[in-house]
């Protein structure tokens, strides 16, 4: 155990392991083209019905993530997989891209996003556009995930933002789909509450899922930061207590999570309105492997934890 570690000895310490534990309750995972080892693997971790969104990865072809999607059907998983509008090159290709989701992966819920491509190859360039075709239902899809940035988005203002996710939310209110948003991956447990509450503050009380980076080394972490145009550094990054472990070996999401968990607690244990977080869980990307990730958070969620000086918290071997 490090020097640093401490046993939640005190009350304080009991109750933060608590709020750790509820916050990661019914936590999602990400995956990037699972293979069949690690689709195994990930049946021994979680429980049957956990959900599993698939990322769209741009310049490969539909069949991918059908295929994907299947396979996490069969072994038991809920897919959800991404939309990415830019990479949809007709009317027609989304009916069949719906049309064998839904019939061979059981899909009833996905991610609609703009996508990674800066041009678009077909007649959507939003998520909002894909929500407003009308074939999200035709296709008895239920419930639609869209994107938040609580650090911002590299191309676009705040306003730009707000603008476009109150409209998605409309979009999808008129055509009867249920709304989850996702936030792109942050780092900022600070910057990810006052985008909560600024959420709140303008009414939109929907289901909220935190995006972190899963447990993974600091330059794979690096590297999708900069593609993904989250601010971070190396240099903020390992000022961060608690968020890097060491340097050149695995970071994990604790130092955002603690102050979250904390934050969700004492709300509730207040029972005010003002500055009511709601319906907030954890969604992680999986830069290490959806397997790891899955054991991480499952052994965190079980409470399987040892709160440091800082505001992290390490996890005890089974």
């Amino acid at each position: 155990m490090p020097a640093t570690a401490l046993k939640p000895a005190t009350e304080a310490q009991g109750q933060t392991a608590l709020a750790v534990m509820a916050f990661m309750q019914g936590f999602s995972i990400e995956a990037t083209r699972p293979d069949a080892d690690e689709l195994v693997a990930l049946k021994s971790v979680l429980p049957a019905g956990t959900a599993v969104t698939l990322t769209a990865i741009p310049r490969r072809p539909h069949s991918e993530l059908i295929a994907g999607a299947t396979r996490l059907r069969a072994q038991g998983f809920e897919p959800i997989p991404h939309l990415a509008a830019r990479s949809v090159s007709s009317h027609g290709a989304l009916d069949d891209l719906l049309s064998r989701l839904s019939a061979l992966a059981g899909v009833r819920r996905v991610l609609a996003i703009g996508g990674d491509s800066e041009r678009a190859e077909g007649p959507f360039n939003s998520a909002i556009e894909l929500i407003e075709s009308g074939l999200l239902q035709r296709y008895r899809i239920v419930e639609v995930g869209i994107a938040g940035y609580p650090e911002g988005h590299p191309r676009l203002p705040p306003e730009t933002l707000d603008r476009a996710l109150a409209a998605k939310i409309e979009a999808a209110g008129q055509t009867g789909l249920g709304i989850t948003i996702v936030t792109q991956f942050a780092f900022d447990p600070v910057a990810i509450l006052i985008w909560v509450r600024r959420l709140r503050d303008l009414g939109i009380e929907h289901p909220v899922r935190i995006g972190m980076a899963g447990p993974t080394d600091l330059s794979t972490l690096l590297r999708y930061a900069r593609r993904c145009g989250v601010r971070a550094s190396a240099q903020g990054l390992t000022r961060q207590a608690g968020l890097i472990k060491h340097l050149l070996g695995v970071s994990t999401p604790a130092a955002i999570i603690r102050p979250l968990a904390e934050a969700q607690a004492q709300v509730q244990a207040q029972v005010q309105a003002n500055g009511q977080l709601g319906r907030v869980a954890a969604h992680f990307f999986s830069f290490g492997g959806a397997a790891a990730t899955a054991r991480w958070a499952k052994a965190v969620a079980a409470g399987r934890i040892v709160l440091d000086r800082t505001e992290g918290f390490g996890v005890e071997p089974p």
